[in-house]
């Protein structure tokens, strides 16, 4: 068709893309002279209704998205049997033809752009709008910037009936999320794990899962773990491996549940790199070295006999008042106190045993000392016998008992783990076996994690509860926990 005139406006000048759809032209708008993008439905697919509708969706979906990060939608049609769609021309590589000349981007380049496309597609969402394509073929770069294109078979979220609903599977075998690979129904999270395997792609050079066939690579999505970035590519840090292992969990439930919730943690892990200066140079901040105050001279002052006796009675007062006062503490409280026990006492915690009471009680007893022996190097771990990432209907959770000595108040648990992504939460009691309540609020477990703890009264016993595995991670170690 190059060299035709679409609609007597549209002259086609160069074909530079084709799909098992239509064919994508660099074309010349005379009436406004510029130049454009034209989509053109294949000639044999014009006679079938379907596809003819959903050629015309497509044109429909992406003209409620105004975003400096999608694609314009500029015009819509039908010339000679033939239905097109006119959209703004992107002067750039794709990324996937990024990826190809270049192999795999640095870190830094690789989560600006997840940012950017994120931020598309969390526009699209707002609107009602799930791409369900996402891949690097669908994402065009000017400059810097990232365009996502190619609404063709996104979907209205809150649609009931249509041309693809349950059954239907559609997508790009190696970025499609499981519940499409098997035909169920998808939602903003199908998003959120092909934008996953997208970033993987980008930062090793490779999609997550290859295979000789659309179904092989789709099983794939379905049933292997979930690779990590880090054994392939050692220098990206554990919170981007952390994040994407996260976006791409098997279960909807276990991902992020809105991409700006993606968005806002890809942005984090860029803001933890560092800032750049003009010829992209890291810049790190000088230490800032306190200035010693000059030394005054002071003038000795004599006391006279009167003063020392009164200042020796005062200090008398005061020390005996501050040991009646611990007495009454220890008393009331059981020995507990502030974040370290009471009167500022160190507490040393000692790990009792596991706790899995919805199961056969016992969770890898042997290597509960290892959680509190000083050697980060070593760990207790957990796991789920089903392959998922959640305990699902055989169990609420499991947990690591740790011993304080004593009843104390407990104003912070700290927990070291090198299988970042868990959840969990902090539980106390006056048993080792039992009778625990929550002190602690839930929260994702990194490498270094805090729970602040709200105890009264005081306890002697404290449940490292974990309610979710980490996503990606087949167990889950606890290697080191202290109090405070």
């Amino acid at each position: 068709m190059v060299g035709e005139m679409v609609a007597d406006r549209y002259e086609l000048e160069e074909l530079v893309g084709t799909g098992g759809m239509s064919s994508v032209y660099r074309a010349r708008d005379r009436l406004l002279e510029r130049r454009v993008a034209i989509k053109v439905l294949h000639e044999h697919y014009s006679r079938d209704d379907d596809y003819v509708e959903r050629f015309r969706r497509e044109a429909r979906a992406a003209a409620k998205l105004s975003h400096p990060n999608i694609v314009t939608v500029i015009d819509r049609g039908e010339a000679d049997g033939r239905q097109f769609i006119v959209f703004e021309y992107v002067d750039g590589e794709n990324l996937k033809q990024v990826v190809a000349g270049k192999g795999r981007l640095p870190v830094r380049d690789a989560l600006e752009l997840g940012v950017q496309i994120g931020r598309a597609l969390a526009f699209a969402h707002a609107q009602g709008l799930v791409h369900r394509d996402v891949k690097p073929q669908n994402v065009l770069l000017r400059g810097g910037d990232a365009k996502v294109t190619d609404f063709g078979i996104a979907r209205s979220l809150d649609v009931q009936a249509g041309l693809t609903q349950t059954g239907t599977v559609l997508g790009t075998s190696e970025y499609i999320s499981p519940e499409q690979a098997t035909g169920r129904q998808v939602d903003a999270r199908t998003d959120i794990y092909s934008l996953g395997a997208v970033l993987y792609e980008l930062l090793v050079g490779r999609p997550p899962y290859t295979g000789d066939s659309f179904v092989a690579v789709a099983m794939r999505h379905v049933n292997d773990p979930v690779p990590g970035v880090t054994g392939a590519r050692p220098d990206v840090p554990l919170r981007v491996d952390a994040a994407l292992r996260r976006a791409m969990a098997k279960d909807p439930d276990d991902r992020f549940q809105t991409m700006d919730e993606l968005v806002a943690e890809l942005s984090a892990c860029l803001a933890a790199l560092g800032e750049l200066d003009d010829d992209r140079t890291v810049i790190v901040a000088p230490p800032v070295t306190p200035r010693a105050r000059p030394q005054r001279r002071r003038r000795r002052r004599r006391w006279s006999p009167l003063a020392v006796l009164l200042v020796a009675v005062a200090a008398i007062a005061v020390a005996v008042g501050a040991y009646y006062g611990v007495r009454r503490t220890d008393s009331d409280t059981g020995g507990g106190g502030g974040g370290n026990g009471s009167g500022g006492q160190p507490v040393h915690l000692v790990a009792s045993n596991a706790y899995d009471p919805q199961g056969d009680g016992q969770e890898h007893d042997e290597e509960v000392a290892n959680a509190t022996d000083g050697d980060v190097t070593t760990y207790w771990e957990t796991e789920d016998y089903r392959g998922s990432v959640t305990f699902g209907n055989l169990k609420d959770g499991v947990g690591i008992v740790f011993d304080a000595g004593r009843a104390v108040k407990l104003g912070a648990l700290t927990v070291v783990s090198d299988t970042p992504g868990y959840i969990a939460q902090v539980k106390a009691g006056p048993s080792s076996t039992g009778g625990f309540t929550t002190v602690s609020q839930s929260q994702t477990v990194g490498r270094r994690t805090t729970f602040r703890l709200s105890v009264d009264p005081a306890r002697r016993y404290y449940l490292l509860w974990i309610t979710r595995l980490a996503p990606g991670y087949p167990r889950t170690h606890v290697n080191e926990v202290t109090a405070g």
